[in-house]
């Protein structure tokens, strides 16, 4: 769910750039800028010359120029088709949930050409009171759930965490509130025997393996907000609910994904810490919730799984933006768009993520917005927002170009204003040539609007440039060119 961030300038992790706060869908981020010799001159013999930065920011560009042969500036593989599974996250598993909204959910999802649904199955509602002992109304739902599934070709990605009261690791105090007829800081602490957990996902698997794309072991972990795992030693926690739950679900369904990590961080140190927890081999594939620099974070996070051995896919299976401007400036953390704009974001990402062979999944978070939040493709009303149009053209369609980096240059005083605008979620670079000769670039994010605006060094004078620009997941290739 959408309240996380980033923390920290850019910095190299496994081949890769970790986004920066949440800030970076604000005015355009600057990482890194560098001039090469004198303007109107013969290059220079490798001398850098800073313009109006810090000491820091050449440090950063030095560290994100190092990247450029393995991590950013790789492109993505190109693909004739495509096995992405997408969808949206709908209504959740809880202690008042209705099959009316269920029934409408998974019905709308096909109706987006969506291939999965995620449904939050917390434990602690299903098995309330003990060991074997279902409550029958959630039994009803989940039920419903796959019979809905079934009955429309959508599969089900059932995101499982939420300790019971009667497995929790909380400590006394906060177990003496614990309730099992609503949730409570009990539930996000891991269970005293992760055995028990292990047993509780064999019982989804067995009853509802057919209908399921995946089981999603747990959520979060790594977040800071102490939600959804609570306590210490978060990584070593994990790694034992991870290793419980992956072979008790396949000794009853071998051919069930088991998702590990539902991570929130790209930048891998939690990751990291997993891998020598033990994780690997316990998960047939990685989920990862990216709403800040979406391709950013997800080509992160896949060069930390390749510098470690790991080539399983991953399932980003919550990204999103909420259209709640100009009402706000920002919701749930992540800043506010435009309705139009959240829909030409949407497909945007869907269409780049259709492109590369290591993701699984492009599953939005949401179907349906509330009154506190915007990021549902319908209102909370349940009318169709322009984003609901847009994604179900980009499910259909997800090899369709995710759209176009633009550029305009004019005089601006004694320098050259470079502005235009680009697909959302990836790092930018921009480059300034004269004779053919590179004498300046610049590393940047784009604004909440996915435009940018940069002054070149008045040192470059206003004649004789060339610049061009483009984003990193695009590559070089599609990059836009124009001279003055």
């Amino acid at each position: 769910m959408p309240d996380r961030g980033y923390s920290g300038p850019p910095s190299r992790e496994g081949g890769a750039v970790r986004p920066r706060p949440n800030g970076a869908r604000g005015p355009a981020r600057f990482y890194g800028v560098g001039m090469f010799g004198r303007a109107r001159r013969p290059a220079a013999t490798g001398a850098l010359a800073l313009c109006a930065t810090t000491l820091l920011a050449l440090l950063a560009l030095l560290a994100l120029l190092a990247l450029a042969p393995s991590g950013l500036a790789r492109r993505p593989a190109r693909v004739s088709t495509t096995g992405l599974l997408g969808g949206l996250n709908i209504a959740s598993l809880d202690y008042g949930a209705t099959t009316a909204r269920l029934d409408s959910g998974v019905a709308r999802a096909a109706a987006l050409h969506a291939k999965v649904v995620r449904v939050d199955v917390p434990w602690s509602v299903m098995e309330p009171r003990g060991s074997n002992q279902i409550d029958p109304r959630a039994l009803a739902f989940t039920d419903r759930l796959a019979a809905d599934a079934q009955a429309t070709g959508v599969k089900v990605i059932m995101l499982v965490e939420s300790t019971p009261c009667w497995a929790s690791s909380a400590p006394a105090a906060v177990l003496s509130r614990c309730n099992p007829r609503r949730s409570s800081q009990a539930n996000a602490w891991p269970p005293v025997n992760p055995r028990d957990y292990g047993a509780f996902m064999a019982y989804l698997a067995r009853r509802y393996g057919s209908q399921l794309a995946a089981l999603e072991v747990w959520n979060e972990p790594d977040q800071a907000n102490q939600r959804y795992l609570a306590g210490p030693e978060k990584p070593q926690r994990y790694a034992g609910i991870l290793r419980a739950a992956y072979p008790a679900i396949k000794a009853v369904a071998p051919g069930l994904p088991v998702l590990g990590g539902s991570l929130v961080g790209s930048n891998g140190a939690f990751l990291r810490a997993l891998y020598r927890a033990g994780i690997k081999g316990y998960y047939d594939g990685l989920s990862v919730h990216y709403y800040n620099l979406t391709l950013a974070s997800v080509r992160s996070i896949h060069e930390v799984q390749l510098a470690n051995g790991d080539n399983t896919p991953l399932w980003l299976n919550e990204f999103g933006f909420t259209s709640c401007w100009p009402r706000y400036r920002s919701q749930q953390q992540q800043a506010c768009v435009t309705r139009a704009l959240q829909a030409t974001d949407l497909a945007s990402i869907v269409r780049s993520l259709a492109r590369v062979p290591y993701v699984a999944s492009a599953v939005v978070y949401k179907l349906q917005g509330s009154t506190s939040e915007d990021f549902g493709v319908l209102s909370a009303s349940g009318s169709h927002k322009p984003s609901f149009g847009a994604l179900a053209s980009a499910f259909a369609s997800p090899l369709a170009l995710p759209g176009r980096v633009t550029l305009g240059l004019r005089q601006a005083g004694r320098s050259v204003l470079a502005s235009g605008s680009a697909p959302p979620g990836d790092f930018m670079r921009l480059e300034v040539r004269q004779g053919g000769v590179l004498r300046y670039f610049a590393l940047f994010t784009l604004d909440r609007f996915n435009r940018y605006s940069i002054t070149l060094p008045y040192q470059l004078g206003t004649s004789g440039l060339t610049v061009r620009v483009y984003q990193y997941w695009l590559g070089p290739e599609r990059a836009v060119q124009s001279g003055i």
